[in-house]
Parts: structure tokens; C-alpha cells; sequence
């Protein structure tokens, strides 16, 4: 069984949101094509409390600085995807109607959650592996936002559950050329395999 994960397409990474992915908008249209091949589409959303340990703003810090915090590098983002917020809802023509579950991370206030499956130390599961076990999924296919960041994190920890795992790059967005090349080496290094969504 294989299934698609759409990672965080949200208003405030697409341009002129909070966070925007340069060319965020233009997978909506590719993503919703692609549903149509899967029998089970999910999503995930950064679901942040206001203050969260991952905005700048808690820290007086500069946007985009690295810091420590509580023994791991952190990025300083702007604030964004905050509950609540028309920044946190998905874009306004994603098709909704075939996402059968909603997986929201980043709800911690303390710390950070890339990855649709774990916090960003591993601490706390969103439960996503498990009920992709349960419905007996065994291949992934990761679109979304942003490629870098929060999809690639999301393709390393399905590898890492033992999903066969792919990342569809023109369904992907990046805030960092260089970032997202480096992040498909790592995947492509972990088993995982990139296309383009008409391989799919």
C-alpha cells in the first residue's frame, strides 16, 4: 500500500506569508493532481503555540540565527504558523477532500518539530508511524514545504521507520538551494529515491 504525505502546505509559507518557500505556491496545483494516484493522502501541520522556542521573537535573537537550544541547533524563525492564525491554515486550493488525517507537530512550546513523525529530539512520536503501520502503508511519497527543512526531516525519519520512501522534487519547494541538495544527498545516501511526480 503506499500513501502520500503532503508536508505543511500552508498559507504562511507561501509567498507573502510569515515564512515563505519561494515558489511555495506553485506544488498546490501538482500536489492536487497527484492525489488522485493514491488510495490514502494525509498531511501534516505546523501547529505552533504563540512564543514558541523556535521564533526568534522569544529570544530577541535575529531571524534565521543558529542557536542551542537545550542541546540542539536551532534555526530562529519568524513567527509563523501560529494556532489559530490564517497563517497556520492550508492554502486555499489544496484539495481537502481526499486527506484522510491530519498530523499537527510543533505544538511543544519548547521545542521544534520538523518532522512529521517526531519532535526535532525525538522525544515525543506524533503517532503518524504507527498509524501508517496499522493500514499496512509500506511505500511513502513526501511533497511539500519546505524541502529542506521540514519535508527532508520527515523522508529521514520514514526511512528510518522502515518505509520505503520517496521525495517528489517538482512537488517540493526549499528556502535553500544548497540546503535541499544537501538534504537529497542524505536521503539518497538512507535508501531513500527522488522523482518527479509524473514517476509517481
Amino acid at each position: 500500500m503506499k500513501a502520500l504525505v503532503l508536508i505543511d502546505v500552508q498559507n504562511d509559507f507561501m509567498p507573502g506569508g510569515a515564512l515563505a518557500v519561494p515558489g511555495g505556491d506553485e506544488i498546490v496545483p501538482i500536489i492536487n493532481k497527484l492525489q488522485e494516484k493514491f488510495d490514502l493522502v494525509i498531511a501534516t501541520q505546523d501547529w505552533h503555540p504563540a512564543g514558541h522556542a523556535s521564533f526568534a521573537s522569544a529570544h530577541s535573537k535575529k531571524t534565521f540565527e543558529v542557536i542551542d537550544l537545550n542541546g540542539i541547533d536551532q534555526v530562529m524563525w519568524p513567527d509563523h504558523c501560529i494556532q489559530g492564525s490564517e497563517g497556520v491554515a492550508f492554502h486555499k486550493d489544496l484539495k481537502l477532500d481526499k486527506i484522510e488525517a491530519i498530523f499537527r507537530k510543533g505544538t511543544n512550546p519548547e521545542i521544534d518539530s520538523y518532522s512529521g513523525f517526531y519532535d526535532n529530539a525525538h522525544l515525543k512520536s506524533t503517532g503518524l508511524s504507527g498509524y501508517l503501520k496499522e493500514k499496512e502503508v509500506t511505500e511513502l511519497y513526501f511533497a511539500g514545504l519546505a524541502g529542506d527543512f521540514c519535508v527532508a526531516f520527515s523522508v529521514k525519519d520514514a526511512l528510518a521507520e522502515g518505509f520505503k520512501s520517496f521525495l517528489i522534487e517538482d512537488a517540493t519547494r526549499a528556502i535553500d538551494a544548497e540546503g535541499f541538495k544537501k538534504a537529497k544527498a542524505e536521503i539518497e545516501a538512507n535508501g531513500g529515491k527522488i522523482l518527479n511526480s509524473d514517476e509517481v
